[in-house]
C-alpha cells in the first residue's frame, strides 16, 4: 500500500496498514470469511490475480493446519512466508501442471480470486470484461478443485450478471452475491460465493493453449452460444441468487471519511509495489521519449 491514495481518511486502508496488511482487500475476504466460513476444513487453497498478496495474508493466518497456498499473478509478488508465489498466466496449461506438483497431485478445497481489470467507466464494457476473467479464473478452478470446494470471485454487477450466476449454477450447488462492509457501497464490486463444487458426470476438463472459454465449456452446456437465447427470457424468468451483505453493522463505513486526530502518526507503505504499472511511462519521460 502506497501514500498516494485517493483517501487517506479511508478506514479500512489505515487499518490494513495498522495490521500489516498489503491491501484494504484483506477485510473483505475476512468478512466474507464471518459469513460463509470459508475456512472451515480446508488446506490446499489457489489464490488467483493474487498480487499484492493481502488475501495470501489473511489465509496464511486463518487456516491454521497443513497448508499449502498458492499464489498466481501476471505481475511479480513479493514473497509471503508459507506461500508458494507463481508468476504466470492463470489461462496457460503449464499453470495448471505447477500448481497439481506443488499439491503432489491432489486437488484444491477453496480457489479465490480478488482480480480486475482496469476500470474504464463504462459499466457495461467493465461488467463484460470482468465476466470474462472470472469465466478465465473459473476454467482453471474446474481443473483443480476437488467435488465439495469453495470458489469466491469478484464481479462487476450490472444489467447482464444474472447470466454469470446462471453459468456458475451449472457447477456449484449454491451461487451467493456478497457485498463486505469493506467493500464500497457507491462501487459495482460484489462477489460471487459458490459453495459445493459438483462437476458434471464423466466430464474432464482440460486447458488448452488459446482455447475461448466458449470452447472450454462447450461440453457443459454453459457457454455463451448455450446461453444466447438467455437474453430473451423475462425478467421474472431469469438466474436470481441470494444477495447478502458481510461485516458487523457497528463496524466502518468504507464510504465514509473519518476525522483522524492531531497526534496522528503517518504509516509508511506496507509493501512497495514490486511491478508498478507507470513505472515503464516514467522511464520514458525520463528518457524524452515520451510527453
Amino acid at each position: 500500500m502506497g501514500k498516494n491514495s485517493k483517501d487517506k481518511r479511508d478506514l479500512y486502508y489505515r487499518r490494513a496498514k495498522e495490521e500489516g496488511y498489503r491491501a484494504r482487500s484483506a477485510f473483505k475476504l475476512l468478512q466474507m470469511n464471518e459469513q460463509f466460513a470459508l475456512f472451515d476444513d480446508i488446506s490446499k487453497v489457489v489464490d488467483l490475480c493474487a498480487a499484492p498478496g493481502s488475501w495470501c495474508q489473511v489465509l496464511t493466518s486463518e487456516i491454521k493446519k497443513d497448508k499449502k497456498i498458492v499464489a498466481v499473478d501476471l505481475q511479480p509478488m513479493t514473497p509471503i512466508d508459507g506461500v508458494t508465489c507463481l508468476q504466470a498466466d492463470i489461462t496457460h496449461p503449464k499453470t495448471l501442471q505447477k500448481i497439481l506438483d506443488i499439491f503432489d497431485g491432489e486437488k484444491a478445497d477453496f480457489v479465490c480470486s480478488d482480480g480486475a481489470p482496469d476500470v474504464t467507466g463504462l459499466h457495461d464494457l467493465d461488467e463484460y470484461i470482468q465476466a470474462q476473467l472470472v469465466l478465465s479464473a473459473l476454467q482453471l478452478t474446474t481443473c483443480i478443485l476437488k467435488p465439495g470446494g469453495k470458489f469466491v470471485a469478484k464481479i462487476f454487477r450490472g444489467r447482464d450478471i444474472d447470466l454469470l450466476y446462471n453459468q456458475l449454477n451449472h457447477l456449484f450447488e449454491t451461487v451467493i452475491c456478497a457485498k463486505p462492509r469493506s467493500s464500497r457501497g457507491s462501487s459495482l464490486e460484489a462477489f460471487v460465493v459458490c459453495l459445493n463444487y459438483q462437476p458434471p458426470k464423466d466430464w474432464n476438463p482440460q486447458l488448452k493453449l488459446n482455447q475461448s472459454t466458449e470452447e472450454f465449456f462447450e461440453n457443459v452446456d454453459i457457454g455463451k452460444a448455450k446461453n444466447v437465447q438467455y437474453f430473451d427470457l423475462n425478467d421474472d424468468e431469469r438466474s436470481i441468487v441470494k444477495f447478502l451483505a458481510c461485516g458487523d453493522l457497528n463496524d466502518g463505513d468504507s464510504d465514509a471519511t473519518y476525522t483522524l486526530d492531531k497526534e496522528r502518526i503517518v504509516l509508511p507503505p506496507v509493501q512497495m509495489p514490486t511491478a508498478p504499472p507507470y513505472k515503464e511511462a516514467l522511464e520514458m519521460k525520463r528518457k524524452g521519449l515520451a510527453r
